[in-house]
Order: C-alpha cells, then structure tokens, then sequence
C-alpha cells in the first residue's frame, strides 16, 4: 500500500490518538497526591445509532461529536469520533471512522490496512502494545483487536474493522486502575458494537 493511499488512514488514527494523547497530558498535569481509586458510580448506558444508521453501539449517555473534513488526493475524506465520558470516571468509550472512496476501499487489503492502523495507533500514542487478535465483526467483516499502554499508564482497547470501505475504530482509554472496576463495562461496550449493512 502506498503512503498516499494510506494517508486517510493516518490522519483517522491521528484524530483517535490525539484523544489518547489529550488523555495523557490531562494525566501528567494532575497533582502526585492522586486521589484513591474507588468504584465508579453506575452509569445509565444507552444504545447509539450513528447519524447515518450505519453503526449501533450502547454509550453512557450522549456522547459528543467531533468531525474532522480533510482534503486529500482522493478528495475530501471525513472523520466523525462520538466520545462518552461517564461523570467521575477516568474512562473514556470512543467510536471513530472515516470512509474511503469507493475505489480505494475495493483495492485495499484489509489485513494490511488493519495493521497500518494498529502501528499507527502504537507510534503516535508512544504505546507498547499489550496483545492483539484478529476477531470479525457481529456480520462478519474482518477485524483486529489491539490492547496497548501509554508511558503515562493509560491503557487503550481498541477494536477496529474495515467495512464497506469504511474503517471503524471502537475503543476503550482508562488507566490500569480504573480498568480492574469496569470489566464488564469495557467487554459490554465493545461487544455491542454492531456494523449495520448498506441497503
């Protein structure tokens, strides 16, 4: 795949890193006399249609929309991220795609795509990567699921699939302590996550 061709691709993971990297600096800039980690406080989850109906997914509440337009050599790419960030938890639930012209995405390799994304996402957010797998989405587009860790601690579960030209990034960022407290939490949001087919 060339750098050209893969220049959508980086600029989406940029966006979702730069998340992860606003996440760190918010780390760094707390006081060293952090608070102890406790329970968090039960959220109110809901399912999420995305605006074009083409993903569902539960959130903990609304989440926010950012959206991104980037001129490319293929045109004009956009990227939308919806962010749900339940009240006094240091988690962050994170859904970001973009989509690719229809002639880069019937010419892609999904597999070497999908690996593109996950160096991108380690060399961007300065992580070391924890494990990976590949998985297939609930209707059966292929996948990887990565789980990596920031130096300032905070760890990223991100699965990632390439649909329909278009590459979802589903994601979980929380800090090693906060995980041990949102298992389920974490495992129910990822595992509802569904891609919904073009019609």
């Amino acid at each position: 795949m060339t750098k050209k061709l893969l220049f959508p691709l980086l600029v989406a993971t940029l966006v979702c890193s730069g998340f992860t990297l606003a996440e760190a600096r918010q780390s760094r800039s707390r006081p060293q006399n952090k608070p102890k980690v406790t329970q968090p406080v039960q959220s109110k989850w809901r399912l999420f249609t995305a605006p074009d109906n083409r993903f569902t997914v539960l959130m903990p509440g609304n989440p926010k929309r950012v959206t991104q337009n980037q001129k490319t050599f293929m045109g004009e790419i956009n990227l939308e991220m919806f962010v749900g960030k339940p009240a006094n938890q240091d988690v962050a639930y994170v859904v970001a795609f973009n989509d690719f012209p229809d002639s880069y995405g019937q010419l892609a390799n999904t597999q070497e795509l999908l690996n593109n994304a996950r160096d991108m996402a380690l060399k961007t957010t300065q992580s070391n990567l924890i494990s990976q797998r590949d998985i297939r989405s609930s209707n059966g587009h292929p996948g990887k699921e990565i789980e990596y860790m920031n130096g300032v601690g905070k760890i990223t579960r991100n699965r990632m699939f390439f649909a329909e030209g278009r590459l979802y990034q589903v994601m979980v960022i929380t800090t090693k302590a906060q995980q041990k407290f949102l298992t389920k939490s974490i495992q129910g949001y990822l595992n509802s996550f569904n891609v919904v087919l073009k019609k």
